[in-house]
């Protein structure tokens, strides 16, 4: 019995087949398996423009396959648009939307699996969370990258265009070059170019497993697309017929191979979170330790955005992930017997990969960008239960220095432009993690305004908040506890020194534990400050970023 035959098969069900009906489907379509495509759309921004013809090429495949499909959207946050505003709060709420929208359309219709196409940062790890939490035949695509702009014969992506910003505010760039940047940076549809967050969580869908090999890096307006999306169609069919289901493959050693691939690659540290959320769906344990063990051991190689030079369509044009993930098998750091949605393992996935001419894309696995990899986990007096620093994306690995302290982004971004930080501070932003934001925003903006004013190497930011992956600095972010909770980072006043040792993973207020200890009794917390709506349901129920920001 089909899980679909619930809904639709019987002469009680005719009421419900009727409305099918109503759309053209017949009695043999309804005899067949009934699947999801969970497109992630709409016209908030380039990132997912094209999903829902992607949709089409999708149910070519499961048509063909002998399947009826039916397409349905999820939320779309296009982080980039929001960013700097109050809207940014809404991103990372919007994976639990899109989670539990493919959820409640998939079990209200009684669909026998799905495929999720997805595309702008929180896409990819709301479809993840959903495939793990149904565990269900299921399988995800990544909707693709932008193209790289050029601004005077120099590649870039919609980061630089951020810290353009930062240039112009302080007369290191004239207006008509800014216009003339902004109008190049993003030439096609697709998600930023850089290995920022949606890059680096479409890399993740094909280490763990739940992707088609190669499917995640061909730019969104590469032809390559169309097929990997028709063959998606089709291999959701195969996992329906062999029953092969998300947590059959979501073990812990994949969610190792995934996190061996982000320290490898120095991509997003909004994937420590992602991942984190994920594997709480698939009840696989893993932690903030096991990132930073194997931070501490593998080699950062792939030279893209920000810390790096190149784009996704770079790496696409070299083999795209498979090439990365074979160079990692053959120094054996990912384990080759993980299962994935092609019913083979990653070992035979990869198995007539060649490395060929890697064009400083990726760096040779013993010469390596840098000999750790690109993130680091601190811990400390300020950040008890972790902090998340992209050490790739710094070339100042320790400061000292006096903190600066803010209660929301905006505050901190007036005094930025004020020109009220100075070399040496450590810029303190509180009460914008998952509670006390809500929704714990991104900081772009400031972040690229710090590094704009030529601040970056000089200047610390630490925060219960989160930063895009496009961020480059002293930038250390999640810290947790965080202050809406009563965490040391409530209790840090101006003129506190604050010492960060990217080196040996430590964070540390160097205050007094009495001092903190009456600063804790004298602390209120503050009023949320939302008291309806959704934003403020997000704030009760969200966990803690040391464990992924889920919903609890």
């Amino acid at each position: 019995m089909k899980r679909s035959d619930v809904t639709y098969s019987g002469p009680e069900r005719a009421p419900n087949r009727s409305y099918m009906k109503a759309m053209g489907l017949t009695d043999q379509d309804l005899e067949k398996y009934i699947v999801g495509v969970a497109a992630a759309w709409n016209e908030a921004g380039p990132c997912n423009i094209h999903v829902l013809s992607l949709a089409n090429h999708a149910k070519e495949g499961i048509r063909n396959r002998n399947g009826t499909p039916r397409v349905f959207t999820t939320p779309v946050v296009i982080d980039g648009v929001a960013m700097g505003t109050e809207g940014m709060k809404y991103s990372l709420v919007s994976r639990e939307l899109i989670a539990n929208t493919v959820e409640s359309t998939v079990n209200a219709h009684s669909y026998d699996g799905f495929v999720a196409l997805s595309g702008c940062d929180k896409t990819s790890p709301g479809m993840m969370m959903a495939m793990a939490r149904l565990n269900l035949p299921s399988i995800v695509m990544y909707g693709g990258t932008t193209l790289p702009g050029y601004f005077h014969g120099k590649q870039i992506a919609v980061g630089d265009l951020f810290e353009a910003v930062g240039a112009y505010m302080n007369g290191k760039m004239s207006l008509a070059e800014l216009k003339l940047m902004e109008d190049k940076a993003v030439p096609t549809a697709g998600s930023c170019g850089g290995l920022y967050t949606a890059n680096t969580m479409a890399m993740m869908t094909e280490v763990l497993g739940l992707a088609l090999p190669g499917s995640a890096s061909p730019p969104a307006v590469d032809s390559a697309k169309e097929k990997y999306a028709y063959e998606t169609g089709r291999t959701l069919m195969d996992l329906i017929e062999t029953d092969l289901k998300p947590r059959d493959i979501l073990t812990q050693e994949s969610f190792y191979n995934a996190i061996s691939v982000l320290m490898a690659s120095g991509g997003s540290t909004n994937a420590v979170l992602h991942l984190l959320a994920i594997a709480h769906e698939a009840n696989v344990k893993i932690d903030l330790d096991d990132f930073d063990r194997l931070s501490r051991k593998i080699p950062e190689i792939v030279n893209m955005k920000p810390s790096g030079e190149y784009v996704m369509a770079d790496l696409d044009k070299i083999g795209g992930v498979p090439i990365l993930m074979k160079i990692l098998l053959e120094h054996g750091i990912l384990n080759g017997e993980q299962l994935t949605v092609t019913g083979k393992t990653i070992a035979e996935n990869l198995k007539d990969i060649r490395v060929a001419n890697l064009n400083n894309v990726i760096y040779d696995y013993d010469k390596p960008l840098n000999p750790t990899g690109g993130i680091r986990i601190l811990k400390g007096s300020l950040a008890p239960d972790g902090s998340v620093f992209k050490i790739s994306a710094s070339k100042v690995k320790y400061h000292k220095g006096p903190a600066r302290v803010f209660d929301s982004e905006e505050e901190t971004f007036k005094a930025i432009k004020a020109r009220k930080i100075k070399a040496g501070d450590t810029v303190i932003i509180r009460y914008e993690g998952p509670k006390g934001g809500p929704g714990m925003r991104e900081m772009l903006s400031v972040t690229s305004e710090i590094v704009g004013e030529g601040l970056g190497e000089s200047v610390a930011l630490v925060t219960d908040g989160r930063f895009s992956g496009a961020t480059r600095g002293i930038m250390i972010g999640h810290v947790a506890p965080e202050a809406m909770d009563g965490g040391p980072i409530a209790l840090v006043r101006d003129g506190d020194m604050i010492e960060i040792d990217g080196v040996n993973g430590k964070i540390n207020i160097l205050v007094s534990e009495d001092e903190l200890e009456r600063r804790k009794k004298e602390w209120k917390k503050p009023e949320p400050r939302y008291k309806t709506g959704l934003l403020h349901q997000y704030s009760r129920l969200v966990a803690s970023s040391a464990v992924g920001a889920y919903l609890e």
